[in-house]
């Protein structure tokens, strides 16, 4: 897969996010948490996005690691609103599984791209 694909998939992940951060507001009231998911979930897809902008190599890197990172920090999140029962285990999984995917989209991307600079 490429930085296409992962963009794309990123996009959707993304809009997910938007409309579970509504749930969460308003069936839920739910504002903190979810605030902190809206923010790192949809930076996933902006930094993709600015990466396939990059001016460099080092540029494109450092901008998918920001994206990985973001992607981490959600998946903390989402792992905290099952912990504490404000998503049940089937919303939990049906969102969980797509950031882990672009997880390791990004992983390998930035393993490859670093790899590359060493040759």
């Amino acid at each position: 897969m490429n930085e296409g694909v992962t963009y794309l998939k990123s996009k959707k992940f993304a809009v997910r996010i938007v409309k579970l951060y509504r749930y969460l507001c308003e069936d839920k009231r739910e504002y903190v948490i979810s605030k902190q998911l809206l923010k790192s979930g949809t930076s996933i897809g902006a930094n993709i996005s600015e990466a396939n902008c990059a001016i460099s190599e080092k540029d494109f890197l450092a901008k998918m690691y920001i994206a990985f990172k973001e992607c981490a920090e959600t998946e903390y999140w989402l792992e905290l609103l099952c912990d504490t029962e404000l998503l049940n285990e089937q919303e939990f999984q049906s969102i969980i599984s797509d950031c882990r995917e672009i997880k390791k989209l990004l992983s390998s991307i930035t393993i490859t791209t670093k790899n590359k600079d060493k040759e």
